[in-house]
């Protein structure tokens, strides 16, 4: 399953200049928290850190089967990703941030959830970590969960600060934030 991470990954990175200049962000020490959790979820899930299988807690397995269905589970995630990015054209970032004609797009994965990039990897996320069937898996699969949460939530509000209350709320009315037709 590395193979479609690391393809996602790349490219990914080689699409970042493709978006309007920034007109406002807000401050750098809003996004720390965020980026420190990531990174940790990600060591964690990923298992970069030195081999030591007693203390990786493996739980099970994973037959043939499985693994590529949790393959096909993760590049169907991340392949939602990009189609939030295509949607969002010119107005997307890596970072929170106000784009030169930012307005709230409401269409294609937009439609279904508010934040489909973050929702994309979180199901990439989930697949991995059953795939891995390690305890520190899941765990930095949680992490990273609630990292998505926390910038989701700095975004919303940084959007509602810079496109109006009243405007992006009665998006946030109709649209669920990370799970299609969850209204909670």
């Amino acid at each position: 399953m590395g193979w479609v991470w690391i393809l996602w990954f790349a490219s990914w990175l080689a699409a970042a200049g493709w978006s309007n200049p920034t007109v406002s962000r807000p401050e750098r020490r809003r996004e720390f928290v965020y980026r420190l959790t990531v990174m940790i979820g990600i060591i964690l899930l990923f298992g970069w850190f030195p081999p030591v299988r007693s203390s990786q807690g493996i739980l099970w397995q994973t037959e043939n089967a499985v693994g590529w269905l949790m393959t096909a589970i993760a590049t169907l995630g991340l392949l939602f990703t990009w189609w939030a990015r295509i949607t969002l054209g010119k107005l997307w970032s890596g970072n929170v941030t106000r784009k030169q004609d930012h307005h709230v797009v409401d269409r294609g994965p937009y439609a279904m959830v508010r934040h489909p990039i973050y929702s994309g990897i979180i199901l990439a996320s989930i697949a991995t970590a059953v795939m891995r069937g390690t305890a520190l898996a899941f765990v930095g699969m949680a992490i990273t969960t609630v990292s998505w949460y926390i910038k989701a939530r700095l975004e919303e509000n940084f959007l509602r600060e810079q496109l109006g209350i009243e405007n992006y709320d009665a998006y946030a009315r109709r649209v669920p934030m990370l799970i299609p037709f969850a209204k909670f």
